[in-house]
């Protein structure tokens, strides 16, 4: 047995999770938000998008995407990845049924958390309010 208390059953914990079918994956997933060409922007990210049709199972679906070239250490883009799941998982009912993909785009120059997470939370919350 592991040291981790079991989450089978608990509505609490299951409606916080980021389960598989929320998430961007395959490489199509992402080549297909990549050729729509709409992007929000923001200071360090883009945050791509690409709308859902109806033959898809709804709900907003994330991809990221955190290059080496910007993050050299791997606990920094790890950092920035948890962040955006974080943000994208309490957001994730007001989101519009579309795929996104979030990219750092610039090298921040301090891994300020607070600040990071208030810039993804700003590019998702333009994401619920613009008309693609």
């Amino acid at each position: 047995m592991s040291g981790r208390p079991s989450t089978a059953g608990n509505p609490a914990v299951s409606a916080a999770a980021f389960p598989k079918h929320y998430r961007l994956i395959k490489t199509d997933e992402y080549s297909s938000v990549f050729g729509f060409r709409k992007a929000l922007k923001s200071r360090h990210f883009l945050l791509h998008y690409r709308p859902r049709s109806a033959e898809e199972s709804p709900g907003a679906r994330l991809g990221l995407v955190v290059a080496k070239r910007f993050l050299r250490r791997s606990v920094d883009r790890n950092l920035v990845r948890r962040l955006a799941r974080e943000q994208f998982r309490l957001m994730r009912s007001r989101l519009r049924s579309n795929d996104f993909v979030l990219r750092l785009a610039a090298k921040p120059s301090a891994l300020d958390r607070q600040a990071m997470a208030q810039e993804i939370q700003g590019l998702l919350s333009k994401a619920t309010s613009s008309r693609p």
